[in-house]
């Protein structure tokens, strides 16, 4: 797990919507919280022990205080429910320090943003962001209707309610129609961003490739989606170590940070399943067989990093720049 963990105090609870509750949180030693960039998100973990990621939704320039929402996954592995259910203002809770593979491109000259459901949550942050620097952008928010989405009320009052656009029952057969709707008209060097369900992701950008370079397109993802993966082209391979040259082989079924582990090498990890980019190590040779969720298409192509958490090698030897 990541070193950084601090404690903090949860100033407040809102029921932002059913099923999603908000948890303003600042330090207890009163101390301003770390800066971050819009799009980030930072580990939390509940009562019950399970640590999770959750974007931070707030306005990344106050620092006394931060924000993140948490949707209730009865299926999951807990800890949405510890948090719904068992912490209230004055509990304490452990978080780990911001970080975001989910950024704004400062050199768009537009800048998109399509949300669903709690994919909201990263986009806010990058809203408050956008409003304060007078930038050029749209939030597109895909909604069941306004009584079941979160943040309805903040979103539809100035400063934000001029740029905001409610899609509302839009039907799954009907979701591409309505991105291209939104993507219509879209300046040169526009960039687009999108978080939500996996499967709604996935179509925007398949829309989102017909209308901006797929560098310009950015997601982030909760989870990993379990049909993606592939079988590796290797059942094992050898990582060595550039800094020594020391060596040591992954076997069947065993990932990169175990295999580190093993000789003593430890990389940060977090979510395990490939979608927060804490253990992301730079290959310095070799081929990585990417299964991970948070890498950009051209991050793959590059072939220059890795997610040791679930990713593998398609060639007998991968250098890691450690």
């Amino acid at each position: 797990m990541n070193s950084s963990v601090i404690t903090v105090c949860v100033d407040a609870v809102r029921d932002e919507a059913p099923g999603i509750r908000s948890y303003v949180i600042s330090r207890v030693d009163g101390a301003p919280l770390d800066a971050y960039e819009p799009g980030a998100h930072i580990d939390v973990t509940s009562p019950s022990g399970v640590t999770r990621q959750y974007s931070l939704c707030g306005d990344p320039d106050l620092r006394e205080q931060h924000l993140f929402a948490v949707k209730r996954e009865d299926a999951s592995r807990g800890g949405s429910s510890s948090l719904h259910d068992h912490v209230e203002a004055g509990a304490h809770l452990s978080i780990g320090a911001p970080r975001s593979l989910f950024r704004l491109d400062p050199a768009a000259s537009e800048h998109i943003l399509i949300a669903a459901g709690i994919g909201i949550t990263p986009l806010l942050s990058m809203a408050y962001r956008l409003v304060r620097q007078n930038a050029s952008f749209k939030l597109h928010y895909f909604i069941r209707d306004q009584a079941s989405a979160a943040f309805i009320p903040l979103l539809s009052q100035p400063p934000f309610a001029a740029n905001v656009v409610f899609h509302c029952g839009v039907e799954a057969d009907r979701v591409d129609a309505e991105v291209t709707g939104c993507l219509a008209g879209i300046a040169p060097g526009a960039h687009v961003y999108t978080c939500g369900p996996g499967a709604f992701m996935n179509r925007v950008v398949s829309v989102a490739e017909q209308h901006v370079p797929a560098e310009s397109i950015h997601l982030e993802r909760f989870a990993a989606d379990l049909d993606t993966t592939t079988a590796p082209t290797l059942d094992s391979f050898d990582v060595e170590i550039a800094s020594t040259g020391s060596r040591v082989r992954v076997g069947k079924g065993m990932s990169i940070v175990q295999a580190l582990a093993s000789i003593d090498i430890i990389v940060d990890t977090s979510c395990g399943e490939g979608v927060c980019g804490t253990c992301m190590v730079d290959v310095v040779d070799g081929e990585p067989e990417h299964r991970d969720h948070c890498l950009s298409k051209s991050e793959r192509a590059s072939g220059t990093v890795i997610c040791c958490c679930v990713s593998r090698s398609r060639s007998p030897v991968l250098i890691l720049d450690l």
